[in-house]
């Protein structure tokens, strides 16, 4: 009897497996385009608002008048802790933000009345409560381990403003606001990165929708995915100067190391959503009398330049490090700031996989590699790559 050998190709990273379609997200990474809901992320950056964009990522359309100040109002009725949160908080005060977040909201699962039930209707519910709440965790933590008491949330803010407030104690110039706000745009959503997978694995096991926030928060927390803008403010204090980045670009290639902000798992041309981060980058730097920072990441874009016809180009968290940095936000609070953009964007994944869940055989769950898109919808197929913000 002869026995048959199965070949066996194995995918590192679960590069080039494709799991699913979504209506969802459009990435082109030759062109260098990015698409939320068939809106261009250009278009989104310049004239929507956070608010604005998560509703359109949650509900499929962009929201009317009425609609968009309900979901505020809702947004920001949900801008509560609970007592014994808090206290999580102070008594794990001393591990890094990622791990204080990711604690934080894994207690808050324990009360959410809504906790277990997995209904499209009952996750979008809880997507405003987690949205609200996740950066009252990160800014919670920074006071409380300052030893200064947490700043209760401002209802006459909206979204980034509050959070800039509740990090500061300090109302925010409009400027600083608007940057904020548009960097949480660009953060919302992009595709099958290694959090969403973390979180489309975990709901598709009927856990709920805190656990699999949690698998997406520790997933991002690893540097290879979240790190970026972490070191690029790190890179760029080490080259110092304008006339110094030629050569840190020469000594780092020459050493076979990667230069950090550039290049992408998707894009081959610039990262789209790179230009409105470099736009903040320039205006705050000159207002706020640092134009040298300014100044460095364009020295090192410019020696770079002969590595972007290798698709080699400068992706969003070159430039976001420094926005965090001039807007007085610690280092280690540069990853939480990803995470509280992102929240909408992990429960798009999780309601995706949920509705996959609902159109399997009854009784049966389908394992990730089997999922099939019930509505046929082509805006685009998914990759999935470890290291891609």
């Amino acid at each position: 009897m002869t026995e048959t050998v199965e070949a066996i190709k194995i995918q590192r990273g679960l590069k080039g497996v494709y799991f699913d379609r979504s209506p969802c997200t459009f990435i082109d990474g030759k062109a260098g385009e990015l698409r939320y809901r068939g809106y261009s992320i250009h278009d989104l950056a310049e004239h929507s608002s956070f608010e604005e964009t998560a509703w359109l990522l949650l509900n499929g359309e962009l929201p009317s008048k009425q609609q968009l100040a309900v979901f505020g109002d809702d947004l920001k009725a949900a801008r509560v802790l609970p007592a014994p949160v808090l206290d999580i908080i102070r008594a794990v005060k001393s591990a890094h933000p990622m791990d204080v977040l990711r604690t934080a909201t894994s207690a808050l699962s324990a009360f959410d009345r809504e906790s277990a039930d997995n209904s499209r209707e009952a996750t979008l519910r809880k997507a405003v409560r987690l949205t609200s709440q996740v950066p009252m965790i990160v800014a919670a933590h920074s006071r409380i381990r300052a030893g200064q008491d947490p700043v209760p949330a401002d209802p006459m803010l909206n979204h980034a403003a509050n959070l800039l407030w509740m990090l500061s104690g300090k109302k925010p110039s409009s400027e600083a606001a608007q940057l904020i706000d548009r960097d949480l745009i660009l953060h919302a959503e992009h595709g099958s990165n290694a959090s969403s997978f973390a979180a489309r694995v975990v709901i598709g096991t009927e856990a709920n929708l805190h656990a699999a926030i949690v698998a997406a928060i520790a997933a991002l927390s690893g540097p290879a995915h979240g790190g970026a803008a972490e070191d690029v403010m790190k890179m760029a204090e080490e080259i110092g100067d304008p006339s110094r980045a030629a050569d840190y670009v020469k000594e780092k290639r020459k050493a076979g190391v990667a230069v950090t902000g550039f290049g992408h798992r998707v894009y081959r041309a610039e990262d789209p959503r790179a230009r409105h981060m470099r736009a903040g980058v320039e205006r705050l730097s000159k207002e706020m009398g640092q134009p040298k920072w300014f100044e460095i990441l364009q020295a090192v874009v410019a020696a770079m330049g002969p590595y972007a016809r290798h698709g080699v180009n400068v992706n969003v968290d070159f430039y976001s490090g420094v926005v965090y940095h001039l807007l007085g936000i610690k280092r280690d609070l540069f990853v939480p700031t990803f995470a509280i953009g992102r929240v909408p964007g992990w429960v798009v994944q999780v309601l995706e996989q949920l509705r996959c869940i609902v159109a399997s055989a009854p009784g049966r769950l389908p394992a990730i590699g089997e999922i099939r898109n019930p509505t046929g919808t082509t805006a685009s197929k998914i990759e999935f790559s470890y290291n891609e913000t």
